[in-house]
């Protein structure tokens, strides 16, 4: 079982930068791979960035690409997810999520991940 707890949401101007954080449970943190999603109102969720399990391996959404970054500590059980040059248009609440790094499916879809946070709202004013 793990349980994640995301951090560092509010409110920023566009161009403003924020620094998400996703604390995990359990001692087997290394073993799974990390993603982030985001859920706009009225929209499905989608996939952010992902993580693989000893940090080696990335990979973003092309509307991310190049002003996020995600990262992780193993030591810490954390994910990070830094954003920068902000756009209104990524308004949403933003999940973490932790896959097991032999379990079936593709990380780019939410149905792969096991465990979710529970969010935390990121509002980018224009």
């Amino acid at each position: 079982q793990v349980q994640l707890v995301e951090s560092g949401g509010g409110l920023v101007q566009a161009g403003g930068s924020l620094r998400l954080s996703c604390a995990a449970s359990g001692r087997t943190f290394s073993s799974y791979t990390m993603g982030w999603f985001r859920q706009a109102p009225a929209k499905e969720r989608e996939f952010v960035a992902v993580i693989t399990s000893s940090g080696g391996t990335t990979d973003y959404a092309d509307s991310v690409k190049g002003r996020f970054t995600i990262s992780r500590d193993n030591a810490k059980n954390t994910v990070y997810l830094q954003m920068n040059s902000l756009k209104p248009e990524d308004t949403a609440d933003y999940y973490c999520a932790a896959k097991y790094k032999y379990s079936a499916g593709h990380y780019f879809y939410t149905p792969a991940y096991s465990y979710w946070g529970q969010g935390t709202q990121v509002t980018v004013s224009s």
